[in-house]
This record gives structure tokens, sequence and C-alpha cells, in this order.
């Protein structure tokens, strides 16, 4: 029967056995195919593609690096990391952690990534896993620690080392808890690296925060000891595997750089600057695209970050709006321009922390605001002062606050044509300019081209206004005159 003929033959397909053996060496010509041979090459074609890869062959294992201070930017590298894993058919993803911690909010983040990973993710704590990289170390697969190697101490902190309110720790030791109970460890452990409020017996006392050294981890279970990077591919069953480094791109600094406290506000001041350059010029020039392009630097890089949301976007460009009305169409500054610049601000604070913030974030966040309003302050002070200046000095009495042209009859001094022809003599050197003295009267005057020494006899040659053109007269010419 086919069937029998398929079943017999596809035992002559598995492993460790030779298709036909007893015809191996025979001399005779093999039979012409029939329904077995047809078959048995669809069984073969069925076990080759339904067959598990052999783990020890051609795989990869990728390594990124979990390392300095956890901020949001490393969030999305970790998250196209453990996609580009998964579209590559890696068999599994190590995460390198060297970190004091961080940002509460992008651990979030990283721990979702790995609960969505298609590819198994381990942890290799590598010297160091402290707060929000502990956090990540528990939500992987398996936690791999190098001798020496010591992790937790979660507790959330604010800026200058203090414990965060109980609200911000609940939150935490719930986070951590849920994680250690999805990876099937004792959550008591992962709650007591948050609370040191909590006591296990035989692992930590209450009153003490706990910290796992290498092999306190391994004696109760939640790790395992490793010595170097082939300790570790043993250990996970990846003997021989090729290590595929992940590193940032350059899309990925480009946004860490704009996010970097440093340079936040000196985007947000260049921003309005160009904006207020360009309300006061006419048409639309080169300061308020720089300003549109800091204010899109700032703004676009926030977005991608998981900083800024659509809710911020809303309130700064209401802000804007509210404050154009104030100025250009209501007269004084009232509500209008209350609403708007407390709108603003608003959305330019809440752009700069994430769904969870921490004091560290908040205070951070403020001086970014503080930096960014003495900046724009201190601009729009002398834009205003500059534009308002002229009317006070008119006010004043100053400057004049109208002028007035030739046409209109006005004349910088008395023309006096009869002093053409009139002579007198230089009192002081001319070069060109000088005083002549005429009569009694005393007049600058100007020569027409040549030097003339003090003493010499002038003669007025023409009578500008103010401008009196001489030339020098000979003795001769007095005589002849």
């Amino acid at each position: 029967m086919p069937g029998n003929a398929c079943f017999s033959l596809g035992r002559a397909f598995s492993p460790g056995r030779a298709l036909f053996p007893e015809r191996a060496l025979s001399k005779e010509p093999p039979p012409a195919p029939g329904p077995a041979f047809v078959c048995a090459g669809l069984l073969a074609l069925l076990s080759l593609a339904f067959a598990p890869p052999d783990p020890g062959s051609a795989q990869q294992v990728v390594r990124v690096p979990i390392s300095g201070t956890i901020e949001m930017g490393l969030a999305p590298f970790v998250e196209r990391t453990l996609d580009e894993a998964a579209a590559a058919g890696a068999g599994a993803v190590v995460l390198e952690i060297e970190t004091p911690g961080g940002r509460v909010d992008a651990a979030e983040r990283i721990t979702n990534a790995i609960g969505r990973s298609q590819v198994p993710v381990y942890a290799w704590v590598n010297m160091h896993a402290y707060s929000a990289g502990a956090m990540i170390a528990i939500a992987t697969d398996g936690i791999f620690m190098q001798s020496g190697a010591v992790m937790g101490a979660a507790t959330p902190v604010d800026g200058s080392g203090t414990k965060a309110p109980e609200k911000i720790v609940s939150a935490m030791r719930a986070q951590m808890r849920a994680l250690a109970e999805a990876r099937g460890r004792d959550p008591r452990v992962a709650e007591a690296m948050v609370d040191e409020g909590l006591a296990i017996e035989g692992v930590v006392e209450e009153g003490k925060l706990l910290t796992l050294t290498t092999n306190e981890a391994v004696e109760i279970g939640y790790a395992a000891a490793v010595d170097g990077w082939d300790d570790l591919l043993g250990r996970i069953g990846m003997d021989g595997a090729d290590a595929v480094q992940a590193e940032v791109n350059w899309a990925e600094r480009i946004v860490r750089f704009f996010t970097n406290p440093v340079i936040a506000p000196f985007l947000l001041s260049l921003g309005f600057l160009g904006l207020l350059i360009e309300i006061r010029t006419a048409g639309f020039g080169l300061a308020g695209a720089a300003g549109l392009v800091s204010l899109g630097l700032f703004f676009g890089s926030h977005y991608l970050l998981g900083l800024a949301g659509a809710e911020d976007l809303i309130l700064v460009a209401a802000g804007i709006v509210l404050i154009a009305l104030e100025v250009f169409v209501i007269p004084g500054f009232g509500i209008f321009g209350i609403a708007g610049g407390a709108a603003l601000l608003g959305g330019l604070f809440m752009a700069q922390i994430g769904s969870l913030p921490s004091q560290d974030d908040l205070m951070r966040a403020a001086g970014v605001m503080a930096v960014a309003s003495v900046i724009v302050s201190l601009t729009a002070w002398g834009f205003f002062r500059s534009l308002f200046a002229n009317r006070r000095l008119a006010r004043a009495g100053i400057v004049l606050p109208e002028a007035t042209d030739r046409q209109g009859g006005y004349t910088s001094a008395d023309l006096r044509p009869e002093l053409v022809g009139t002579e007198g003599v230089a009192i002081t050197s001319l070069r060109p300019s000088g005083v002549g003295l005429f009569a009694d009267e005393r007049l600058d005057v100007v020569s027409e081209s040549e030097w003339i020494e003090e003493g010499t006899p002038i003669r007025v040659v023409s009578s500008e206004g103010y401008r009196h053109v001489v030339r020098s007269v000979t003795r001769k010419q007095i005589s002849q005159d």
C-alpha cells in the first residue's frame, strides 16, 4: 500500500539510518522512481520544513550594553535591538548590565520591551545592577552574575539621595513584585530591594535594604554565577554561537544629544529668540526659520523618547496662539496673555518629564525651565527696550519726534549769499577746514583745494548754508582787484 511504503521510507529518513542500505554496494541500477520514492521525497521536504533549528549551528547571540545612567534615550535603543534580533532569527539576547540606576519610566519601557520580546532575553550583571538596573535584570528570562557582582538597592530617591515619598516607593515595590512573579522568582526578594521595611529570614533583616552579591543570589536561586562571556553562552545552551554587538545608531545619538539637560534650554531659548525677532521684522526670514527648527528639534526629540506627548504639543501651540492674540489683536495685557503664558510654560515643563517622574526628574525639568526662562526674559527685555526706547526719549524731549526735509522748508543753517566775494584772512591753517576772519566776524571755512597757511588772505568763492568755501588771494590779485 502507498501508505505503508511512505511509512517504511519515512523510517529510512530518520537520523542514523541510510536510504536503501542493502543496495548501497550493489552494481544493479536503482529501480525506477515509484509512488514510494515520491512519498519519501515529500516526507524529506516536510522534515526539513518543520524540523526545529539546531541551536548549536549558525545562530547568533546579540550582546546589548546597558551601561551608565539609565535614561529615556536608552529605551528606544533596547526596543529596536530586540525587534531586530527577532527579525534576524537570533537565538538569544544578552543584556550586559553595568549601571548605578536611573529613570524609573525608562526602566519600565525596557522591561515592557523584554516582556514582548520573541527572543529569549538574559541579564549578565557585570558588575553592578543597582536600582533601575536590578529592575531590568529581574524582568529577563535568566540572571547571570559575574564573580564579585552586586544587584539590588532599588529604592527610588531624588537628586539629593533622599528616599522618595511612600506613593512612589509603593508603585516601585509593586512593579518589582509583578516582574518577579512573571518569571517565577521569589517576589519577596524583589520587594526587599525596594523597601527596607521588609524582612526575609536568612536573607535580609528588617531595616536594611537588600543588595545581593553573586554568592548570595546563587544561594537563594535568584541568579547563576558565570565566569566570562563564553561560560555564559554555555549556560544558555549557545556554545559556539556568533556574538553580535548592538550599537547605538546615529539617529538615537542625535535624539539623546538634543534631550540632554544642557542642550534642551538652549534649543528653547533659540526658538523663542527667533520668533521674537521675526515678530519685529516684516515677512518671514532666517530668524523665524531658525526659531521653528530649534523648537522642532526640542519637541521632536522629546516626543520620540516618550517624554512629550500630543497633549504637551497642544498646550504649547495654544499658549503661542493666545499670546499672539494678546500682542496683535487685543490691546494691553490681560486674561489671554496670562492664560497663554501658563499654557506655554506648562507644556514645556510636561515635555521634559515622563509618565512616572521622580523628584530628580522634576528638579531637572525645573532647572531647564529656569535657564530657558532667564534667557528668554533677557531677550524679551532687550527687544522691548529697544522697541520703545525712541518713544521714551521723544517724550523726554531728548530726540525729535518728527523729521523735516528740505522740500518741507528745512535748512541746517541760514543762507548767506552776500558773503560770496568777501575777503578776509585765515586765522588758523586751513587743512582744508579752519577759521577765517571777515571784518569782525569769525566764520568756519574750508579751503577749495589747497593747503592755506595761517595769516594768508582768503576770499569766499561760495556759500552753501553752513559751508563757506574759500581760496587764497595773493597781493597781486588784491592790487588788480
